[in-house]
C-alpha cells in the first residue's frame, strides 16, 4: 500500500460546444494545474461531471490519458451507480496501466454500513491488485462513511483500501489509520488537516488555488511561516457561495470561452453572480 500525498485537483471535464466532452482539452487542463503546483488530478468526480458524462467518452479519455507526462499522477474516478459498469471501467483502465482509484458509494438508494462494506468487497474481489481512495460526501450520494466503516474496509483490504477523501468532514479529525491517506475536500480545511497529520487536500477549487495550495503545504512541510493560507481560505470561500462547478465554469470562461460550456442540469453563473463573483475575487487580488 503507497499513500497518497500532497495537493490534488478534482479535475473539471472540458466539453465542446456540442457538450462532448473535448479529450484534448480535458488533458491538457490537467497537465496545467500539475505544472502549476497540483502533485496530481483526480479525473472523473463530482466535478468532473462524472454523473453526466457517457462512458464511452470516459473510456475515450482514459486512452488518451494513458499517455499524458503525467499519467502516473492520476487518480481515477468513476462516477458510476452501477456496480459492474464500476469494475469494467476499473478493469479498462488497469489495462491502461492506472491502479488508484476515486470510488464513491452509489447514490439514489438509502442504506448502510453494511452494504457499503459488501459493494466495496465485490469491487476488491474483481480487483484486487488497485488502490482505492474512498469518497466521502454525503451530499452527493446520501451516505456519510462512518469511523467504524472505514475502519473496518481497512482492516479487511489494508492492501487495497488507502485512503479516504473527506468533503463531509466527519472523518479527517478524528480518524487515525497508520499508512492511511486523510484528504479533506476543501482548501479551508488544508493547514487544519496537515497539522492533524492528514497527508493534503482533494478539492474543486483547486482547479484555480494550485499555486496557493501548494504554497501552503510546502511551507507546513518545511517548518515555514505560513503566508497564503489566510487568502487561499478567503479565496475558497468566495467560491463556496456558489455551486463550485458552476462557479469555477464561470470564472475560467472569463479566461477561455470553453469553460463555459457545461452539462444540464448544471449551468454557468448568470450575469449578477458572475460579477459579484469576479469582484469579490479581485477585492482579494486573486488571478490566474
Amino acid at each position: 500500500m503507497s499513500k497518497i500525498n500532497g495537493i490534488y485537483a478534482a479535475g473539471l471535464s472540458i466539453l465542446d460546444k456540442n457538450l462532448s466532452l473535448d479529450i484534448k482539452k480535458t488533458i491538457k487542463h490537467a497537465e496545467y494545474l500539475i505544472d502549476n503546483g497540483c502533485h496530481g488530478v483526480a479525473i472523473f468526480g463530482s466535478t468532473g461531471q462524472a454523473q453526466l458524462l457517457s462512458v464511452s467518452e470516459k473510456i475515450s479519455l482514459l486512452n488518451d490519458l494513458s499517455k499524458s507526462k503525467y499519467k502516473d499522477n492520476y487518480l481515477i474516478g468513476t462516477g458510476l451507480n452501477s456496480l459492474n459498469e464500476t469494475i469494467n471501467l476499473i478493469s479498462i483502465s488497469k489495462s491502461l496501466g492506472f491502479k488508484n482509484f476515486l470510488i464513491m458509494p452509489p447514490a439514489y438508494y438509502k442504506y448502510g454500513d453494511d452494504d457499503v462494506f459488501n459493494f466495496y468487497s465485490r469491487i476488491v474481489s474483481s480487483h484486487s491488485d488497485i488502490q482505492i481512495v474512498l469518497y466521502n460526501f454525503e451530499k452527493l450520494c446520501g451516505y456519510k462513511f462512518s469511523s467504524d466503516c472505514v475502519k473496518k474496509l481497512v482492516k479487511h483490504f489494508p492492501l487495497q483500501i488507502i485512503g479516504v477523501k473527506d468533503s463531509s468532514y466527519n472523518l479527517f479529525e478524528t480518524l487515525k489509520i497508520d499508512n492511511f491517506s486523510m484528504l479533506p475536500g476543501s482548501e479551508s480545511k488544508l493547514l487544519k488537516g496537515l497539522k492533524l497529520g492528514c497527508s493534503g487536500i482533494i478539492t474543486a477549487t483547486c482547479n484555480v488555488t494550485s499555486k496557493l495550495a501548494r504554497k501552503v503545504y510546502d511551507d507546513f512541510q518545511n517548518n515555514k511561516e505560513q503566508t497564503e493560507n489566510e487568502r487561499l481560505c478567503e479565496v475558497r470561500e468566495v467560491f463556496e457561495q456558489y455551486n463550485l462547478v458552476s462557479a469555477l465554469h464561470t470564472f475560467l470562461g472569463t479566461r477561455e470561452s470553453i469553460y463555459n460550456n457545461i452539462l444540464p442540469t448544471l449551468s454557468i453563473l448568470d450575469k449578477e453572480k458572475k460579477e459579484k463573483l469576479i469582484l469579490e475575487l479581485n477585492s482579494l487580488n486573486f488571478k490566474l
